[in-house]
Formats: C-alpha cells, sequence, structure tokens
C-alpha cells in the first residue's frame, strides 16, 4: 500500500531524515512516534506530496485512497454540519474540478486520477446522510446540530465534521494527526471502537498513549534521523526500545572496557623496547575495531521540585441547592456537592451533560440563578480553562511570564521547566501576545505548576501536550499535595490521577468513591465503558 525507501529530508537548516524506509500493507494499524520536533507532521506532508523530499522515493499502490485529519481544521463558510460531513458543499466541488482539469489533460490513468474518483464516488453515495449522521452522532453531536451553520461551532467541533466526512469516505489508508485532541471521552471510545474495525490501514500521530495501546499493532519510531519498526502496541514499544537500548549500552560497555585495556598495555609498554612490538600490535588492534557508537539513553519525563499550596479546609469548596440554566435549558437543579482537602476527582459523562460548567461554577466563572458555594478555609483556587490566555501580561516574554509567578525558582529552574512543557532555547523569549492557542495553554499549565493554588480545576490539561509532556504532568500532579478536580478524555492520564470520580448525567451528579476502574465496574456492564459514561 505505502512504501518509503531511503528518504532524506532537512527542514529549516537540520537534517530530519538520513536514510529513513518504512511499510505500511493493507490493514495495517501504525502509530508514528517519536519526541517534538523530529519530523512526524513533515513525515505525514511528504506522503501527501505536500512536500518534496531531498532524496529517496515514496510509493503508493496505484489505487490506494489516503484520507487525512490534519490537527487543525480547515475554514469553512455558510455550509451546515452535514454539509461539512457529506462533502457536498465544497469538496464535491474541488473534486470535481480536479477531474475535469485530467480528463481534459488525457492524465486519467494516473493515481490522483483513481483517488480524486474514489473520493467523488464516495460523496455521491445516494445513503451518504444516513452514514454522515452515524459518524456525527458518535463524534457527539446531537440530531439538532446536524443542520447548524459550521462557523457558528467551535474550532474542536468543526474538526469533528470533518472527522465525519473522512470516515463516510472510508479511505484505504487513514492518515490521523493528533484526532483526539478535539474529542470528549464518550466520543474517543466511539471513535476507538470504529478504528478497532475499519476495513482500511490507519496510520495515526497521537498523545493518547492508551488509545493507541488500543488500536495500532505496528509503531515506527523517528530516531537518530531513522524509522525504527517496532512490533505492538504502544506500550509494547516502550518495553522493547528499553531493552534495545540496555543490549545497545551493554555492548557499548564492553567495547569501551576491551579498548580502555588495549589503550592501557600500549600507554604502559609502547615506549619499553622488549614491548614496543606487542604494543604497536594492539594499537592496530585498535584501530581495526569496528567503533559502537554510545547510544542515546531514550528521554524521560521531567522531574522538577515546585512548592506545595498552602492547606486548607476540610471542606475544599461546597455546592448547595444550585440551579444553572442557560436560557430554556436547564442544566442543574437543586445541585449539592462537596469536595474534600486532597481529592483527585475526575468529571465523567456524556457530551453535553454539565462537565465544563459544573468546573465553571466551581470556580466562580459563571452566574447561576440559586443556590449557594461556599469556598472552605484558606482556599486559594486556580482554574485551568483550554481557552483562558486572559492571565497572560502579554508584554510580558514566556521566560518573564513564570519568573514573575514564582519568584523564588531560580531561572535555571525555571528553564528546565519550559523545556519539559515544549519552550526551548529562544521561544522563551517570545511574547505571550504571539503564542498559539497551545502555547498559552501550556504557559498557563506552567503558572500553576510553579506557584500552586490548594484547589486546583482542569478542564481537559492534556490537550497539545505530548506524550512526555502528558507524563511529566502526571508526575507533577502525583506529588501535588492540594484538592484536584479535572475533565480529560485522556484515559491513561485519568487512571494515574483520579482516585475519586462524579458522573455527570441528566443534571444529576453522582459520586463513586473509588478510582475509574471502580466506577466502571460499578456503573458499567462488566466495565463496559461507554456503557458506564451514558448510565442514567
Amino acid at each position: 500500500m505505502l512504501t518509503i525507501r531511503n528518504l532524506k529530508m532537512s527542514y529549516g537548516g537540520r537534517t530530519l531524515f538520513e536514510d529513513a524506509s518504512m511499510q505500511i500493507n493493507y490493514g495495517d494499524r501504525v502509530a508514528l512516534v517519536g519526541p517534538n520536533g523530529a519530523g512526524k507532521s513533515t513525515l505525514f506532508s511528504i506522503i501527501l506530496k505536500d512536500l518534496e523530499p531531498d532524496k529517496g522515493k515514496v510509493d503508493r499502490d496505484e489505487w490506494t485512497m489516503v484520507g487525512f485529519l490534519p490537527q487543525e481544521s480547515e475554514s469553512v463558510g455558510d455550509e451546515t454540519v452535514m454539509d461539512v460531513a457529506t462533502g457536498r458543499v465544497g469538496e464535491l466541488e474541488k473534486l470535481e474540478v480536479v477531474l475535469r482539469e485530467l480528463e481534459e489533460a488525457g492524465t486519467v490513468d494516473i493515481p490522483e486520477y483513481y483517488e480524486a474518483q474514489g473520493k467523488y464516488d464516495a460523496l455521491s453515495d445516494p445513503g451518504i446522510e444516513a452514514k454522515a449522521a452515524k459518524m456525527l452522532s458518535g463524534l457527539g453531536y446531537k440530531k439538532e446540530d446536524f443542520n447548524r451553520a459550521a462557523k457558528e461551532m467551535s474550532g474542536g467541533w468543526i474538526m469533528r465534521a470533518h472527522l465525519a466526512r473522512l470516515l463516510v469516505m472510508a479511505p484505504d489508508l487513514l492518515m490521523l494527526d493528533e484526532p483526539t485532541n478535539h474529542l470528549d471521552l464518550l466520543s474517543l471510545l466511539w471513535l476507538q471502537d470504529y478504528l478497532k474495525n475499519y476495513s482500511g490501514a490507519v496510520f495515526m500521530i497521537s498523545h493518547d498513549r492508551e488509545f493507541m495501546d488500543e488500536i495500532v499493532k505496528n509503531v515506527y519510531d523517528i530516531c537518530d534521523k531513522e524509522l525504527i519498526p517496532y512490533k505492538g502496541n504502544y506500550s509494547d514499544y516502550l518495553k522493547q526500545r528499553e531493552a534495545k537500548y540496555e543490549q545497545q549500552h551493554s555492548a557499548w560497555k564492553n567495547q569501551q572496557k576491551e579498548i580502555k585495556a588495549l589503550q592501557d598495555f600500549v600507554n604502559k609498554f609502547r615506549a619499553v623496547q622488549s614491548k614496543a612490538s606487542q604494543a604497536q600490535s594492539k594499537l592496530k588492534q585498535i584501530d581495526k575495531i569496528e567503533k559502537i557508537e554510545k547510544p542515546q539513553a531514550p528521554k524521560k519525563p521531567f522531574r522538577f521540585q515546585f512548592p506545595q499550596p498552602p492547606r486548607g479546609g476540610q471542606r475544599s469548596v461546597t455546592l448547595e441547592g444550585v440551579d444553572m440554566a442557560y436560557g430554556d435549558l436547564q442544566i442543574y437543579k437543586g445541585l449539592d456537592l462537596e469536595i474534600e482537602r486532597g481529592e483527585r476527582t475526575v468529571l465523567v459523562g456524556p457530551n453535553g451533560s454539565g462537565k465544563s460548567t459544573l468546573i465553571k461554577i466551581l470556580a466562580d466563572e459563571v452566574e447561576y440563578q440559586a443556590g449557594e458555594r461556599k469556598l472552605g478555609h484558606n482556599a486559594k483556587i486556580g482554574y485551568f480553562s483550554q481557552h483562558r490566555s486572559a492571565s497572560l501580561n502579554p508584554k510580558n516574554t514566556v521566560l518573564q511570564e513564570v519568573m514573575d509567578s514564582a519568584p523564588n525558582m531560580r531561572e535555571d529552574e525555571v528553564r528546565g521547566v519550559l523545556g519539559s512543557f515544549l519552550f526551548r532555547k529562544e521561544e522563551i523569549y517570545k511574547k505571550t501576545e504571539v503564542l498559539s492557542g497551545g502555547e498559552k495553554s501550556r504557559l498557563n499549565l506552567i503558572k500553576f505548576l510553579v506557584d500552586p493554588p490548594n484547589l486546583l480545576l482542569m478542564d481537559e490539561p492534556t490537550t497539545h501536550l505530548d506524550i512526555l509532556t502528558v507524563e511529566s504532568l502526571i508526575l507533577a500532579l502525583d506529588r501535588y499535595e492540594g484538592t484536584l478536580v479535572f475533565i480529560s478524555h485522556d484515559v491513561h492520564f485519568i487512571r494515574k490521577l483520579a482516585t475519586k470520580v462524579l458522573h455527570v448525567n441528566g443534571g444529576k451528579v453522582t459520586p463513586y468513591a473509588g478510582d475509574y476502574d471502580y466506577f466502571l465496574e460499578k456503573a458499567g456492564k462488566l466495565g463496559d465503558e461507554r456503557a458506564a459514561l451514558t448510565a442514567g
């Protein structure tokens, strides 16, 4: 289906690939991994023919239809959500133009024509609306939203509509760049189940460990400018990579020991006449040894010491008889809730059930119509929202913004924290006003960690973080001594941190005094995640 041979690619003055090769066959489930900036998205661009490599070949079977989901959604005009999902506005017209131009040029016997024709046929299917409705529902859309203008919705929701269109077309090779970024937990689980049974091949870049563990069967690691293949899922890859490093490091150490012994003999006896010839022979022996390069240890999650928050009262925050509605839409009626000191609580439930609203009520970010919110003794609240950048000083550099939040931290410590959250070298001198949404999100996250409140409320904190950074965040929050309430679609993150679950559905908040697996056991049918999350 797809073969890459001896690829070389330089980008921005840096060589990303030197001699990279890989193969994807029909029905494969493949993950592409590597540190941020290693060249994952660049490799996708080469496969999609958006970039030309310096050297090497990328061969695709001529009948292979490729579908691609980028990290950021395409812009939309006046089309509805259903129009986006079916491609009947915009996409079909583009394909018609491509087909007409190729036909007029007499080039219909080429892969580009076959692919455009395949996509056109898929989107012209009389049953496409029913297929699109199924995909949109699985990805969290309500039926009443199908005919809403897509531009009225957030970028994350528009991305889901584009993903629905891809799944409707059912390409032979489905290429996904961070597909879980804009999904909630329920839609993520639906996509996970769908991809397990997908008839084509799936090739993904993802920061979600559990998602990859559930789906992929092969991993390619961008390492030392090559593509290193591993069999199995992401957890299998981690074990194999560690074993490979230990083996290579052991071989390097043994060779270094051998070379040192030979060199010690040379140094000791080269000036002794009776031993000079032996010393010379040992020197030649050293020259003939094929040197093993010292292997680089796999990068580990970053650990840092940060100040612990001031101790609060036994009850961090209490809600009594809270009514919350948006217009005629009632979210909560007479809600009572207590969050106690030291709890690590995850909010779970169907999309639109009120999880983010509940976090905002706890953070005093929305006005409710009735009831009372009581903060505990000495409570200091921190609210982390994906879309919150108002707390950043636009004239500060990234470095200064964190230094201002943590006056007791040394600059080298702050630089270390920034580096672990993907702010490196000259990036720390960028003004916060020019940062992307993802960069602002990460910077706010760092500010919470270096000056932590004793009640930390977080809405999807792992979005825009790579796997190593997520692990660093887990380590930091694991040592956090305050109270944590969070929403996440990252099951690995939830399993590592949550000690209590609040199931939110139909205006009710049901507590489960145990971790995520305890919740699945009690609320789901034999631990069925989707059944547990949608339970009434």
